[in-house]
């Protein structure tokens, strides 16, 4: 799935530059992706975009976030060092926050990488139609890393 999300990334500025759900199906199955997975990310990428649009225009809590016992489990602590590195250092609100960890805890994996929340953070500024700043980019610059490892020789 991550693959996926990713290449959507790459490919597609924004994300109304995206095709519907079925077209994109279509070309994702056309690249090469496994049925399985397209339906994955298509499935997470639509509640993405429901979670994105459904935020209350409120201000943002500057409180301490207190993980649950699952949330720590499902996140690790690499992951929730990054997390709590953004907010602390301005690049997402505590709503953006909390969508990266809802979206966190819909994959498969306990504990969730940290290249792979550097990709749920990416697909969550995606789905805002906002572009990482520089400081953030360079947190998140992987594309390299996760598709095409660098070796050696």
């Amino acid at each position: 799935m991550f693959d996926i999300l990713v290449y959507l990334y790459e490919t597609y500025y924004r994300p109304d530059a995206c095709p519907d759900s079925q077209a994109l199906a279509k070309k994702l199955s056309a690249v090469g992706f496994d049925d399985e997975e397209i339906i994955e990310a298509i499935d997470w990428l639509d509640i993405l975009a429901q979670t994105t649009h459904c935020i209350p225009l409120q201000p943002c809590s500057s409180g301490f976030r207190i993980f649950a016992p699952q949330e720590f489990a499902c996140l690790g602590v690499a992951a929730i060092g990054f997390i709590h590195f953004l907010e602390s250092a301005g690049l997402i609100d505590s709503q953006q926050r909390e969508i990266i960890i809802e979206r966190a805890l819909a994959t498969d994996e306990s504990p969730v990488a940290l290249d792979k929340i550097k990709i749920i953070v990416l697909m969550m500024m995606w789905s805002q139609g906002k572009e990482p700043d520089l400081l953030m980019f360079e947190e998140l610059r992987l594309a390299d890393e996760i598709i095409q490892p660098n070796l050696l020789h």
